[in-house]
């Protein structure tokens, strides 16, 4: 299922009200980690966000959020706003990949990981489709 929230798509299929044995003060980060994210690219103009929640589907994080920029230059500004907010907020650095060439800029904040591309690279990696709604979810460990 598709949903529209304040300008950015959200692509779920399953509703979930957090990690299983997770506190409140993890939950507390990830969602402010996740709305420090969102208000960063829509403050600087970034393109078609969308936010992908990987509960169930991947160890690797929580959710993943991809968007572009419109140029190299856009990328990296994008990229070194959503960093110097992180590090100003108190929550954390992130280890960061791409930020030399920003043709593809990756922000993993841990359960929060964020995709800026150009749009061109962005077409040809595709990772809308790699991890969307129509991929399947993990099947529950016993």
């Amino acid at each position: 299922m598709t949903m529209a929230i304040a300008g950015t798509q959200t692509l779920n299929d399953a509703v979930h009200t957090g990690a299983p044995g997770s506190d409140e003060s993890t939950d507390r980060k990830i969602d402010d980690l996740r709305s420090l994210a969102l208000d960063c690219l829509e403050d600087m103009k970034a393109e078609e966000t969308i936010e992908i929640d990987l509960m169930g589907r991947t160890s690797l994080a929580d959710t993943m959020i991809i968007t572009s920029g419109r140029s190299q230059r856009h990328v990296g500004a994008i990229a070194d706003r959503v960093l110097q907010e992180m590090k100003a907020k108190g929550l954390g650095t992130a280890r960061v990949e791409g930020l030399p060439a920003c043709d593809w800029v990756l922000i993993d904040a841990g359960d929060i990981i964020v995709h800026i591309f150009r749009p061109e690279v962005r077409g040809f990696y595709n990772l809308e489709k790699m991890w969307g709604a129509d991929r399947p979810v993990a099947a529950p460990a016993e």
